[in-house]
């Protein structure tokens, strides 16, 4: 069986070693249809295992692919992803995000094999037609780093070469952002002081930030909060941002321009972007609240903020 080396790192961790091999009785990997991952043998590194997963439906494909993550192998070459006393508890899938339970052993996973092992889940499940985001429970609760923060969503966006930051490597920002004001009708800036994982993309940061909503004032939220943001990329001056369909209704008794020209403006001030492509799983032929037409980019327009605010 052909093995190789690669380089992956996932999010703080860099330079790791990614071995191509398979378990006993399974096919090559370049042949295979679908893979999974495990670690090394000890447990420094990522390695794509061939797995066979039949199942049609998403939700019955992930408790397929997450048992597989639990089995060990006699192979010495990998060692499986999740730890022997740690529980899968359950999965759910809201849409087309999977939210994977836990249980509380671990919380007792070292710092950098967590980062491995959360690696190989998330991307062995992102394999999987009909996910397109991954967040972490423990008993329930949601997951945080070892800095106390919320790890949240999690996609492909998260698992790109960064070998010049470290683990812990944390930066502080200013954000500029725009909420609603009270009567629905304008936008009111609101400046947001952010510590952060230097391996999160500020436009990822920004429309996080955004979903969270306001830290007080007289600013309030523009975005409904069952909504799940599925990436955030940005390429040639246009920032793309991907929701999914629950974008497309609103919990907030506001003009729907405010929805929009929230995201595009504060997009556009706090980033390199020029233009910011909406978009609802993937496609951009929407009309958000059948009123804005998210067809096209879209460049900041100012004359959306309350006049006090931009003088």
């Amino acid at each position: 069986m052909k093995k190789r080396l690669r380089i992956i790192s996932f999010a703080a961790v860099f330079c790791m070693l990614l071995t191509l091999s398979a378990c006993a009785g399974r096919t090559d990997v370049e042949k295979a249809d679908f893979c999974i991952y495990g670690l090394n043998a000890d447990r420094t590194g990522l390695v794509k295992v061939p797995c066979d997963i039949s199942r049609e439906e998403a939700g019955e494909a992930a408790a397929a692919v997450l048992e597989e993550l639990k089995k060990t192998s006699d192979e010495i070459e990998y060692s499986a992803a999740v730890p022997e006393n740690v529980e899968v508890q359950g999965c759910e899938l809201k849409g087309s995000i999977l939210d994977v339970d836990f249980s509380k052993e671990y919380l007792e996973i070292e710092n950098l094999e967590e980062k491995l092992v959360r690696a190989a889940v998330v991307q062995s499940l992102l394999g999987i037609e009909g996910i397109d985001g991954v967040t972490f429970t423990v008993d329930g609760v949601p997951l945080k780093d070892r800095e106390g923060y919320l790890v949240g969503l999690m996609n492909e966006d998260d698992f790109v070469e960064n070998t010049g930051s470290s683990p812990s490597s944390y930066q502080t920002d200013t954000l500029t952002l725009y909420f609603a004001n009270s009567t629905g009708d304008k936008l009111v800036r609101q400046q947001m002081d952010v510590r952060y994982s230097s391996n999160i993309s500020k436009e990822k940061l920004i429309v996080e930030k955004l979903m969270q909503g306001p830290s007080g004032g007289n600013a309030y939220p523009t975005i409904n909060p069952d909504t799940n943001l599925l990436s955030v990329a940005s390429k040639d001056g246009i920032c793309y941002v991907n929701f999914d369909s629950t974008f497309l209704t609103s919990t907030y008794d506001i003009v729907p321009e405010l929805t929009i020209y929230s995201i595009v403006n504060s997009l556009v001030e706090g980033t390199g972007a020029v233009q910011v492509q909406i978009t609802i799983n993937g496609e951009s032929n929407a009309k958000y609240m059948e009123s804005v037409d998210l067809s096209k980019p879209l460049p900041a327009n100012m004359d959306w903020v309350a006049v006090e605010e931009h003088e």
